[in-house]
């Protein structure tokens, strides 16, 4: 199960306070950074892997609403506020729920379940993404992709007939990979199990024959999936 980064940004220490213990209690959500003020948090964004944001919407600096048109589509919400009236205003930025405060676990816990079958259903859906590379936007096919490696700052995304140097981290790449045929081998390869021509006990071989170590660290979860 992949974990959801989850950033809060809410101007009150106590519902910022309440949201992390919440976090806390779910498996699948990993907390990454708390804001008290939204301006931050969007550079943070900017800089850094996320994915879900808790938002309030009223906030002195900037609104939860404002926040979200900045960012747009780069992250899905949920929203945290004490007022009802939003709600509507909110739906149309396609959010992910709606918890008005005071906020149960228990139904923080049912909002959290919504995000997992949303990130599921986006990537059961999606079969390719875009990345930047020469200065150009790419599409890529998830099928095409033979294996990817992390150089440096860079990752190698490589095709059939194609490489791309991305600027971008294996991390940040695996997030948007449909778990169903990528793997990470090693901490400087995942690789496309469709792709996989043999196995041997410290490598393997991705069509045509390009070999790929196996890392000790990753072994047992790659024998698991493809088993």
């Amino acid at each position: 199960m992949k974990t959801i980064k989850c950033i809060i940004v809410d101007d009150e220490p106590l519902a910022i306070s309440l949201l992390e213990n919440y976090i806390q209690e779910i498996p699948f959500l990993e907390l990454v950074s708390s804001n008290e003020n939204p301006i931050e948090a969007l550079e943070y964004i900017q800089n850094n892997e996320a994915d879900l944001v808790f938002l309030d919407i009223q906030m002195p600096e900037l609104t939860g609403i404002n926040f979200m048109k900045i960012l747009g589509d780069k992250m899905k919400y949920i929203l945290t506020t004490a007022y009802s009236e939003y709600a509507l205003e909110g739906y149309e930025h396609n959010i992910v729920d709606y918890l008005l405060k005071p906020i149960s676990l228990e139904r923080f816990r049912k909002s959290a379940v919504k995000a997992q079958e949303r990130f599921s259903l986006g990537k059961q859906e999606q079969n390719h993404f875009f990345v930047k590379s020469s200065g150009r936007q790419h599409r890529i096919i998830f099928d095409d992709i033979l294996y990817i490696e992390s150089i440096r700052d860079y990752v190698n995304i490589k095709t059939a007939d194609e490489e791309f140097i991305v600027l971008d981290t294996l991390k940040s790449l695996e997030q948007q990979l449909p778990e169903s045929s990528f793997v990470r081998i090693h901490k400087s390869f995942i690789v496309n199990l469709n792709q996989i021509k043999n196995i041997g006990t410290k490598k393997i071989i991705i069509n045509p024959e390009y070999e790929i170590p196996i890392g000790e660290n990753y072994r047992m979860n790659f024998l698991t999936r493809i088993k």
